[in-house]
């Protein structure tokens, strides 16, 4: 497994992802994506909305405003129940969620060795005085106040004075706003149950304990479906809401996988009734194996008619769809798998990272799926003194970045090239040589080829020039590079 220093490490050297604020000491929990991770964060999102939103005949897409009325929060229950029991250190002032406390590691200073200071493992005792954990984890002095309840979202004023007519919130969550939508989807769309909505946004949630790097932040991006079910139909003699949750978390755990996720790191968690939000008849959680053990990549929720009737009846507005079958008016039941971008982000690194010895050195390399890689092809010059070996590189360059995000490097040696491009998950690079362009100086006529390196096998064919964007439509596509490979001589490695 590797750990999140090493892939914190990576994301900042290499420009995936920054700390917030870093010359000012940083934003707790908040991140900036760099290069790479805005190029990563965008094709995740890509795809998702190509496969669950614009591939599906019963799906439509819906970007919603962040900032909606104060009584949208009201009517879902987030005023007063979206609330997170909190304890403060009386001496460090560190706040912490009361009911995750035992799962920290924590700090003792042991009596029996004088005093010395020890990081005790979460639900350990000492292994040299016996004693568990009384005080704060993190300073191991100050007690600890009782819990009280802590308001998740973010509060702020509409307009220009800061008073109780003008409050409203920062959303923590996308699914609101498709709700409060439902009718003007219907009336626009025409469509029939079973119909969904797709939103890909940005939510907020002052979370008292955030961490574990871009895992859990108080600003997140979410892709999220809301799909509506008609609570009288039966499919295969079950209702069709328990189908259709149960096809949705099939569909997802195939889409995980599709997209890099080794399938033993993704497993199921189901809800005890006791987990269970107020509003859910059954929810399951798709775990990923993160560093810090498993946890919530996803959640997929039977929210029931909860949400609808909840602003239907706060807003005096009626939410429903007219069945023509049963000549009634019903209120359709909600599935809905819910996923953060910047988890799946997170995953998708973490499966991807490997590091490898090649020729007696370290390599490092990111698989990413090709659809994923923030870089498709990188075009390096073997020699960069040669100015016709640079320009037709810088040429190759253009062409292919007409259609792919494309690079093209001289900073350094070939092979150090070649690594620089493995690190950061590019699948194929292109090298133009002395061979391509020819040698004016001693008579020789370029071949007009390059070579092209695939970055898992790092094997390598010449390809003429010509045939590039026919070549690279086909690896980018759904040919293997093994059948495109046959059909060209090998390169030396």
């Amino acid at each position: 497994m590797t750990s999140m220093d090493v892939i914190v490490s990576l994301c900042k050297r290499r420009g995936f992802v920054f700390q917030s604020s870093e010359i000012y000491g940083g934003t707790g929990s908040c991140w900036d994506y760099g290069p790479l991770g805005v190029e990563l964060k965008n094709n995740i999102k890509r795809v998702w909305w190509r496969d669950f939103v614009q591939r599906r005949d019963d799906m439509v897409g819906l970007d919603a405003s962040i900032l909606m009325h104060a009584m949208v929060w009201k009517a879902s229950g987030h005023v007063d129940s979206f609330t997170d029991p909190m304890v403060d250190c009386r001496e460090c002032k560190r706040r912490f969620r009361a009911d995750q406390v035992d799962e920290l590691a924590w700090t003792h200073y042991c009596e029996a060795t004088k005093g010395n200071k020890f990081t005790i493992p979460a639900g350990e005792a000492c292994r040299h005085c016996g004693a568990r954990r009384t005080l704060c984890p993190e300073c191991g002095k100050g007690q600890l106040t009782a819990p009280r309840q802590f308001n998740l979202m973010f509060r702020t004023f509409m307009g220009p004075v800061e008073e109780d007519a003008s409050v409203t919130y920062l959303r923590p969550e996308t699914a609101q706003g498709i709700f409060v939508n439902f009718d003007n989807l219907l009336q626009s769309t025409r469509r029939k149950l079973p119909f969904g909505v797709g939103q890909i946004g940005k939510a907020f949630r002052n979370e008292i304990t955030p961490g574990n790097f871009i895992f859990r932040t108080r600003e997140f991006e979410q892709m999220e479906i809301e799909f509506f079910v008609n609570p009288h139909e039966t499919i295969d003699g079950r209702p069709a809401d328990e189908h259709w949750h149960d096809r949705w978390i099939a569909e997802y755990q195939a889409w995980f996988t599709r997209y890099g996720l080794r399938p033993d790191h993704v497993k199921l968690h189901e809800h005890a009734r006791d987990e269970l939000a107020h509003y859910s008849k059954r929810t399951v959680d798709l775990l990923y194996h993160f560093p810090m053990g498993w946890s919530e990549l996803m959640g997929i929720a039977n929210r029931t008619d909860y949400d609808l009737k909840q602003h239907a009846k706060f807003s005096g507005k009626s939410l429903t769809w007219f069945d023509e079958e049963r000549k009634e008016h019903l209120v359709p039941f909600v599935i809905e798998p819910s996923a953060g971008v910047d988890r799946a982000l997170l995953a998708f690194l973490l499966d991807a990272y490997r590091e490898e010895e090649v020729r007696g050195e370290k390599r490092v390399v990111l698989r990413f799926h090709p659809e994923l890689a923030p870089v498709k092809i990188a075009v390096l010059p073997l020699l960069k003194k040669r100015p016709e070996i640079v320009a037709a590189g810088q040429d190759l360059r253009a062409r292919l970045s007409r259609r792919w995000v494309a690079i093209y490097d001289d900073t350094a040696a070939i092979g150090r090239l070649y690594r620089r491009q493995d690190e950061v998950g590019t699948p194929y690079c292109v090298t133009v040589d002395v061979k391509t362009v020819g040698d004016l100086g001693k008579g020789e006529v370029g071949d007009q080829r390059v070579t092209i390196r695939e970055r898992d096998s790092m094997q390598q064919i010449r390809v003429p020039t010509a045939e590039l964007e026919s070549v690279f439509a086909r690896l980018l596509g759904d040919a293997a590079w093994a059948d495109v490979a046959a059909a060209y001589p090998t390169a030396d490695g």
